[in-house]
């Protein structure tokens, strides 16, 4: 397909626009859409909210009579089924597009094509796969849930330039800068769940909030076999205020899990004896609460044994230019680990930041399976 100049900088537009949605639209999927006469911009949208209007349909609202004949550049294949709003499909034929430039495909089984074909059926010419990577990425949480039945997993540490994330005493405030801090409460207001191990919360006594508050409240996690959660710890205190999610082993001692459930804890029991798999359990779990992004802030058992799962889909480390020292300094993951380094997990660098002097690298697991390929049936866009 040969697109023209506008045509990229119409969808890089679009999916520029799309973003504006993270935090608001979950367990919707980002989208932005653009309406334009010839190389003239006449509407822009994006879905803003989950429930509110899609980006199609913003697009069309802004664009109104001058959407008739023009191109609509979209990155997201537009819906063809009634969820909580009516077909996009169908607003989009009534404005009169001519044209449809869609990025990439819808991954759920209802929609999978037939937005496509609905629009080709009404004489509204299609092309698709402009910035069609970009557009996989940024729908990469939605077509995790959707594919896999779990949230999109986020793996963040903050070390030390010689690799430790707390002393031989086990001091780890602070690592990182004020600013990384920043830009992690960001990130926790946008997600649909914080997850910890109790040895994390043993050792800190975390809140796990985002300060100040972003666009979603996190359910917060604790990986806790035993049910040794402190009734005087942080985050129970304030469960009353912010959801706590307790998962425990089938070890746990019923009266231990009673007092957690009576001072306003959920707690939440996985089957499988080894850790790994009962965080597999909770991902389900989490699932099917259509929870889309998840992130995990350590330590180095729980990320050992995600990674040793495969468990982990993007990666957020902060390395602080500090040296510590120390050969029982911990590292910030643990598990089985490789082997040989040939087999080590390779990570797809997508930033490269220094926020407060510190250096942030974030990028995405690269494995064999890989999230960003083309979906099979699921959840639908609502």
């Amino acid at each position: 397909m040969a697109w023209t100049a506008f045509d990229s900088t119409a969808m890089r537009r679009s999916l520029e626009l799309a973003g504006r949605g993270a935090g608001h639209v979950e367990p919707n999927p980002m989208v932005g859409a653009v309406v334009a006469q010839g190389d003239r911009i006449v509407g822009e949208g994006w879905h803003a909210r989950f429930g509110g209007p899609h980006a199609e349909v913003a697009a069309l609202i802004a664009a109104g009579d001058a959407a008739r004949g023009a191109t609509l550049y979209v990155t997201l294949e537009p819906c063809c089924h009634q969820g909580k709003t009516p077909p996009c499909s169908d607003a989009i034929i009534a404005a009169g597009i001519g044209r449809v430039v869609v990025a990439a495909g819808d991954p759920f089984a209802a929609v999978a094509g037939g937005g496509l074909r609905a629009l080709r059926a009404a004489g509204v010419m299609v092309e698709t796969g402009l910035c069609e990577r970009e557009a996989l990425r940024l729908t990469a949480p939605f077509r995790m849930l959707v594919t896999e039945g779990r949230p999109w997993v986020i793996g963040k540490w903050a070390m030390t330039l010689d690799g430790r994330v707390a002393t031989t005493e086990g001091d780890s405030r602070w690592i990182s800068s004020e600013a990384s801090r920043t830009l992690v409460h960001e990130l926790r207001g946008r997600v649909d769940a914080i997850v910890v191990g109790i040895g994390t919360v043993l050792a800190d006594d975390p809140l796990l909030t985002p300060r100040p508050p972003g666009p979603r409240l996190p359910l917060r996690v604790v990986l806790d076999r035993s049910a040794r959660l402190p009734l005087e710890s942080g985050l129970v205190r304030s469960a009353a205020e912010v959801p706590l999610l307790v998962a425990t082993g089938s070890e746990a001692p019923p009266e231990r899990v009673r007092r957690l459930e009576a001072a306003g804890c959920e707690v939440w029991s996985g089957s499988d004896p080894d850790p790994g798999g009962r965080f597999l359990e909770l991902l389900a779990e989490l699932g099917g609460r259509r929870f889309t992004n998840l992130l995990v802030e350590g330590g180095p058992t729980v990320l050992g044994s995600l990674l040793d799962r495969a468990a982990i889909d993007e990666v957020w480390a902060f390395v602080a230019p500090k040296v510590v020292g120390g050969a029982a300094a911990f590292s910030p993951v643990a598990g089985r680990g490789i082997a040989a380094i040939a087999e080590a997990v390779a990570i797809d660098v997508e930033q490269v930041d220094h926020p407060g002097g510190d250096l942030l690298v974030r990028g995405l697991v690269n494995r064999s399976c890989s999230p960003l390929s083309q979906p099979r049936g699921g959840m639908p866009r609502s």
